[in-house]
């Protein structure tokens, strides 16, 4: 029992002589330093994360991708997909909610949280993965935005003037669609480039749009009877291919031919589909749950926006996803949903309000990811993990607005452009998603594995078993979709570790692998028994006196040897009494103490006394390392 004394007084006095790790109100007071002089109006709830959130996830997947989904899929498959899906992002949310609720949160959201719980080297490669999450999803929405304007008013490519209608006027083309889709994603960086309160505006006169659009498709599938639909020219594979097909309204031998899976050809890509990559397109409508987290810096009560807003919007938007799945299952024909991804147009009381909800719902989608991006990348910059690299994007206007950041994620998003496609790119932003929402998971997760006492959030609805369950659903689902992606983002994280542990300053966020080790050294220390000691299992205690480290150093490195995996303490006497010193004069040794042991590689505790004579002092030792 005697072996536990000097790890327990070692740990303790470090923990007593160094500063205290928790900085919150230093903090506070450099933030309140850096903050702009004029502060643009704060959001709360509503604005600032249900309505970002909710447009967010009602985007590309909602008017474009459902018919989709289900029409590859199946109404079985889908409902198993949206499950499963929901599954993780619903164990993420609760650990999102869980460290948003305990304490400050700032500028960055995801980024911040982990950071701040898992230590710079692992928040700063997620959070610079999260950033190329949101700028390859901004990208997603643009290209799905465009691919909606050409189904709408573009010119076919090698269509006849038969099969073209006198609004399709926009020519059509690989290039073509590039001009457009820089066009809409410059519109997207003027209005972020304004502020977030522009953007909240925006968002709210859009959110009132998509509402009327979901009442009138809801309203459509009852009221509408059954019609023929003509299929668009991009989906026509060749000349014998149906031009035509049903819209059934609710019937049950409908329901019942698209209740099974019928993987086929993708007409946008040419690639053949299978449960991971319809998977992979659907999971993009689940990935806006951290819309209202990343505008924490805008939020005017972050711990209690973003629990309450984003699942409030997680169950509305499940809500809403299956039971269309389930309309469209029961009222069109399975080549009319594998055909047609903007049926819900075709088949609605009044078309072009389809049209103005995918527009509206998709624009605002993209405006979220680029300024959540921004937002991450402004905090990035200002936590300086990167050096100098990102010293322009901490520059903010008046406002408050970091307008460099908007600056940099637009021109990274003009660049994922090229991509040309929506479901070329969806797997590869669907990656990214899930190893963020693995990260959230595993940065709460040890937060609650250490047993810290400043974590202490004030909600409650989550244990360590959910924390697991989110990073193992993550993982595997992300090998599921892609294993090739997956290795390739996991591996560039690693890249980005190594870089900011390397490079990067030296932060005093805290480490949580030093918790987690007092934890589980304190645990097995408890264990030990001096009752069940055995002379065969003796280890040698030895208690070295240095008086000058520079003399001694090939004698400690001696007894380092000699220890034969024993306890080793290095004992010093510093003369003095601390009444009559203004401060502890030991508090700055043992810094050069424990460099000195990392430098000669020896394995060795430290500690120092204050005395009023060496005779005293080496009792002191005695008594203090347990010998």
């Amino acid at each position: 029992m005697e072996e536990r004394t000097p790890l327990l007084h070692y740990r303790l006095a470090t923990s007593c002589a160094l500063p205290p790790r928790d900085v919150s109100k230093g903090a506070r007071r450099q933030s309140a330093k850096d903050a702009p002089r004029s502060a643009s109006p704060k959001l709360g709830v509503m604005f600032g994360v249900v309505i970002p959130t909710l447009l967010s996830m009602f985007s590309v997947v909602l008017f474009l991708r459902i018919g989709f989904v289900v029409g590859q899929a199946g109404l079985y498959q889908s409902i198993t997909m949206f499950v499963v899906a929901y599954f993780i992002i619903t164990m993420t949310v609760l650990s999102i909610c869980a460290i948003s609720t305990n304490g400050a949160l700032e500028a960055g959201g995801a980024y911040y949280m982990i950071s701040r719980a898992l230590g710079p080297e692992f928040g700063g490669s997620i959070g610079i993965m999260f950033f190329l999450a949101n700028v390859c999803g901004c990208a997603l929405y643009i290209l799905g935005l465009v691919e909606a304007i050409m189904f709408t008013f573009g010119v076919p490519e090698e269509s006849t003037a038969a099969f073209t209608g006198f609004h399709q006027m926009l020519p059509s083309g690989y290039w073509w669609c590039l001009l457009y889709g820089t066009i809409l994603l410059f519109l997207c960086f003027v209005v972020c480039l304004v502020g977030a309160h522009i953007y909240a505006k925006a968002t709210f006169i859009i959110f009132i749009i998509v509402l009327t659009v979901l009442a009138s498709i809801f309203t459509s599938f009852f009221i509408v009877g059954p019609t023929v639909v003509i299929l668009p020219e991009a989906s026509l594979t060749n000349s014998t291919s149906r031009r035509t097909a049903n819209y059934t309204g609710l019937w049950l031998s409908t329901l019942k031919g698209n209740l099974f899976s019928n993987y086929t050809v993708d007409y946008t890509t040419g690639g053949v589909m299978n449960f991971a990559r319809v998977f992979a397109v659907l999971f993009n409508g689940c990935t806006g749950i951290m819309a209202g987290s990343n505008m924490s810096g805008d939020l005017k009560n972050p711990s209690y926006s973003i629990p309450r807003g984003t699942l409030a919007a997680v169950l509305t938007t499940f809500t809403v996803y299956n039971l269309l799945s389930l309309l469209a299952a029961g009222s069109c024909d399975r080549y009319l949903l594998q055909r047609d991804y903007s049926f819900l147009g075709d088949i609605n009381v009044w078309p072009p309000m389809v049209t103005v909800g995918i527009y509206s719902s998709t624009m605002s989608a993209a405006m979220s990811n680029l300024i959540g991006a921004s937002r991450i990348l402004y905090a990035l910059a200002k936590d300086n993990l990167l050096g100098g690299v990102l010293a322009l994007a901490r520059r903010t206007s008046r406002s408050g607005n970091p307008w460099v950041s908007v600056l940099v994620s637009w021109l990274l998003v003009q660049v994922v452009l090229f991509a040309g496609k929506l479901n070329t790119i969806a797997g590869i932003v669907t990656i990214f998603f899930l190893l963020v929402y693995a990260a959230v998971n595993l940065a709460c997760l040890a937060l609650e594995w250490a047993s810290a006492p400043n974590f202490r959030p004030s909600f409650r609805c989550f244990t360590w078993h959910t924390c697991t369950l989110g990073i193992f659903g993550c993982l595997v689902m992300m090998f599921l979709i892609s294993s090739i992606h997956a290795f390739a983002s996991i591996a560039f994280m690693l890249l980005l570790w190594m870089l900011i542990h390397y490079l990067g300053p030296i932060s005093n966020w805290g480490y949580i692998s030093q918790a987690l080790i007092f934890h589980q050294v304190r645990k097995y220390l408890l264990l030990l028994d001096v009752r069940k000691d055995h002379v065969k299992f003796w280890r040698p205690q030895v208690l070295l006196m240095v008086t000058n480290p520079r003399s001694c150093m090939s004698l400690m490195t001696f007894i380092n040897d000699l220890k034969k995996s024993g306890l080793y303490v290095l004992g010093h006497v510093k003369l003095g009494l601390l009444d009559s010193l203004p401060t502890d004069p030991l508090q700055s040794c043992y810094d050069s103490w424990l460099f000195l042991v990392d430098h000669l590689k020896i394995k060795a505790f430290v500690n120092l006394t204050l005395a009023d004579s060496v005779r005293h002092g080496v009792q002191n030792l005695l008594f203090i390392s347990g010998f």
